[in-house]
């Protein structure tokens, strides 16, 4: 567990590795079929993973729509966290959505998560609103926080096609 921590691009190998941290995680999580329809038919979808020692500790992911993006969901296996994956998955997603266009980055958190909302501060974000009763789970508000001075475009930028719809061998199809 002292490995170095990668982060790459998430693939439909890793649907397993990251559902458990999404259920381990979670009070309500998504679903396995909810993160392959991200990975295969969301073209706005873009997730990435924290690998240490070849095992996913980690992930975090948004959707970007033109120059908007909005993060889902960011987490760590409870074992690994305290060691900056997610500070590492942070700054790497929100270089990514940058460099794919979005000017800015939201997202909610959940008003008891001062942990999340601190990590959230330290990269710009700023809490714009409430939204009342947002988590289903208990019924807790969540922080709407906005993240308006994104990295700069990393010029050598580009990114390999996105797994899409396309690539579903028509047997895999739903």
């Amino acid at each position: 567990m002292n490995g170095e921590t990668v982060i790459r691009r998430m693939d439909r190998g890793d649907l397993d590795a990251v559902c458990a941290i999404e259920n381990a995680t979670f009070a309500v999580p998504w679903s396995r079929e909810s993160f392959r329809q991200e990975l295969e038919r969301n073209v706005a979808a873009r997730y990435l993973v924290a690998e240490t020692d070849g095992k996913v500790v980690g992930y975090a992911g948004a959707w970007v729509i033109l120059d908007e993006s909005h993060i889902t969901n960011i987490a760590v296996l409870e074992a690994y966290r305290g060691r900056g994956i997610g500070k590492q998955l942070t700054g790497a997603l929100l270089q990514y959505l940058s460099n794919l266009g979005a000017c800015y980055a939201t997202l909610e958190v959940r008003v008891s998560n001062e942990r999340a909302q601190h990590l959230y501060k330290s990269f710009g974000f700023v809490s714009v609103g409430k939204r009342k009763r947002y988590y289903e789970d208990n019924g807790e508000d969540a922080f709407l926080m906005v993240c308006e001075h994104m990295p700069e475009v990393e010029e050598d930028f580009s990114e390999e096609p996105w797994p899409a719809a396309a690539a579903v061998r028509p047997e895999e199809q739903t």
